[in-house]
């Protein structure tokens, strides 16, 4: 772990977040029980806390090395194109909600699910953009 911490590792990292969200709403949000469910819970507890315990890690050696101002422009274009994407994704699912096409556990589930997607999007619009130089 000694390896140059790179702006695309941390962007890269944001779809591992997006999928523990996911996870703990599935946690949150199911009305079934099954005896595997604890082995599941506990199993996204500690991968959890392992994993953030080395991404503090890694954040603290990213901000002691020198910052690449490309692949910042980079990021931030490609967050102005992700809110753009988020913005229409919830109104989508504020239409479908307003009309009754969908509940509040189908909405919920929709925001997670359109958040784990966007981080997706995210990165591989970052990599190509970072990539190209553009």
């Amino acid at each position: 772990m000694k390896s140059k911490v790179t702006l695309k590792e941390i962007v890269g990292t944001k779809i591992i977040y997006a999928v523990l969200l996911a996870c703990y709403y599935w946690m949150w949000a199911r009305r079934d029980w099954h005896d595997f469910y604890d082995i599941i819970q506990n199993m996204v507890v500690v991968f959890t806390i392992i994993f953030f315990v080395l991404q503090a890690n890694r954040i603290r050696m990213f901000s002691k090395e020198e910052k690449d101002e490309l692949a910042i422009q980079n990021l931030r274009r490609t967050d102005a194109v992700g809110l753009k994407i988020m913005i229409a994704a919830v109104i989508v699912i504020a239409f479908a909600c307003a009309v009754k096409c969908i509940d509040g556990t189908m909405a919920g589930y929709a925001l997670v699910g359109a958040i784990l997607v966007l981080a997706v999007v995210r990165f591989i619009i970052f990599c190509v953009m970072d990539s190209k130089g553009v």
